[in-house]
């Protein structure tokens, strides 16, 4: 009967079993409930600044030229 010569660590171990079990998964996008935009899961919105309904910051506008230009005159 086969017998190893010597003991076969848990590092090694872990890298043989880690190809079965541990996979990368993709993370899919889910519409915020708020404004309706795409978000990743468990992030804030970039585009209305809520999390699990509560605002966690604010969000600038940035102003375009055409604004600045009717403001102007």
């Amino acid at each position: 009967m086969a017998v190893p010569k010597k003991k076969t660590s848990v590092s090694r171990k872990g890298k043989r079993k880690a190809g079965q079990h541990h996979k990368l998964y993709r993370n899919h996008p889910m519409k915020c409930p708020n404004c309706g935009d795409f978000t990743m899961p468990h992030n804030a919105c970039p585009s209305c600044g809520t999390y699990k309904g509560r605002e966690v910051f604010t969000v600038k506008v940035k102003e375009t030229e055409e604004d600045n230009v009717q403001t102007e005159g």
